[in-house]
């Protein structure tokens, strides 16, 4: 069987299965909506024990990346990514999941060698991207001031 670029192209278009974008479109909205206002549930429930909105906020950055960590080591995350796709990558819940996953993933090799190594394969370039842009925006910004 021998076929071209172009027409393996096609073939392959041909079977693939076709993706239902406004299902999974409305699946991540509310999937990550839900994800949000638990994050806001904490939020409110820290306020209500007497913490300022700035400690309360920090209290709710703990508490979801510990929610998004255990949730991971269950493979209950994983679960609920099939459902939400790109909803489940709420900021700090995907990026605990992040570095969660390759460390229990790799925890087989190792202390060192494995999960400390390679618990950043995912999530360490997005740190170094995030910290080299922030450099470059924050030396533009004091040029232009």
């Amino acid at each position: 069987m021998d076929m071209s670029p172009k027409e393996y192209q096609d073939y392959v278009q041909q079977k693939a299965k076709k993706s239902p974008i406004f299902k999974d479109v409305a699946l991540a909205f509310v999937i990550g909506g839900l994800i949000c206002v638990v994050g806001q549930a904490i939020q409110d429930g820290w306020s209500a024990v007497g913490l300022n909105q700035e400690d309360a906020g920090t209290a709710t950055s703990v508490c979801m990346v510990l929610l998004s960590a255990l949730l991971t080591g269950f493979n209950l995350y994983n679960k609920l990514a099939r459902y939400g796709g790109a909803g489940t990558l709420v900021p700090i819940t995907g990026f605990a999941n992040a570095v969660v996953s390759p460390a229990i993933d790799f925890k087989s090799e190792g202390f060192v060698t494995g999960m400390a190594a390679k618990m950043f394969t995912v999530a360490g370039p997005v740190i170094v991207f995030g910290t080299l842009a922030s450099v470059i925006y924050g030396v533009i910004l004091m040029l232009f001031q």
